[in-house]
C-alpha cells in the first residue's frame, strides 16, 4: 500500500530515565521523555543500529549537561506545513538560549499566529530534537511544555547551566 510506514519502538537509557523512541524507515517519528512511573516501551534491542547508538550517546551526553546538537533525519508524516515551519524555527533556536512564541509566529511569518505556534509545539512528537522547550511566553513565564513544566524547568536549566560553564572558559 502507497504511503504505509513501518514504526519500530525502541527503548534508550539515559541518565534521565529510559526513553522511547519511535523510528520510520524514513527516521525518527517520536521520542517520549520518562514520565513518573515506568513507561511500557518494549525490551531495549540487543544490538543497536549506528543511528540508534550516536542518538543514545547523544542523550546520554545532553542528560550529563553537555550541549548537543541533535542532527538525525526526522520523519514528520501527518505534520501539517504550518506545524513543519514552527518546527524549522525551533530547531534553529541555539542551545542555552530561549525565544519567544510571538518570535517564532515572526521568524515564520505569521506574526498573530503565537497562540498557534503554541499549539505547534504541544503537538511536538520529538521533543529534545526539536527543542519546543526553548519556547517561553513573551511576559517572562515559562509557558507549556507537553512533557510537563518539570521537565521544562529542568531542560531549560540543564541548558543554561550548561551554555553558562562553557561561557566561563571562553577566552575574552
Amino acid at each position: 500500500m502507497k504511503g504505509t510506514r513501518t514504526i519500530q519502538c525502541y527503548c534508550l537509557a539515559t541518565p534521565a530515565g529510559r526513553v522511547r523512541v519511535e523510528l520510520s524507515e524514513r527516521g525518527l517519528c517520536a521520542l517520549r521523555l520518562p514520565r513518573g512511573r515506568a513507561r511500557r516501551c518494549g525490551k531495549s534491542p540487543a544490538v543497536l543500529d549506528a543511528l540508534l547508538r550516536r542518538l543514545q550517546r547523544d542523550l546520554r551526553d545532553y542528560f550529563e549537561g553537555k550541549p548537543v546538537e541533535f542532527r538525525y533525519p526526522l520523519d514528520l508524516a501527518g505534520a501539517t506545513p504550518f506545524q513543519r515551519a514552527v518546527w524549522r524555527a525551533l530547531r534553529r533556536i541555539p542551545y542555552g538560549q530561549t525565544r519567544s512564541y510571538a518570535q517564532i509566529a515572526r521568524a515564520i511569518g505569521r506574526p498573530r499566529a503565537f497562540r498557534a505556534v503554541g499549539a505547534a509545539c504541544g503537538s511536538n512528537p520529538l521533543p529534545l530534537l526539536i527543542p519546543c522547550h526553548r519556547v517561553v511566553a513573551s511576559n517572562g513565564g515559562i509557558g507549556g511544555f507537553a512533557c510537563g513544566l518539570r521537565w521544562k524547568k529542568y531542560l531549560l536549566s540543564l541548558e543554561t547551566a550548561a551554555a553558562e560553564e562553557v561561557a566561563e572558559v571562553q577566552p575574552e
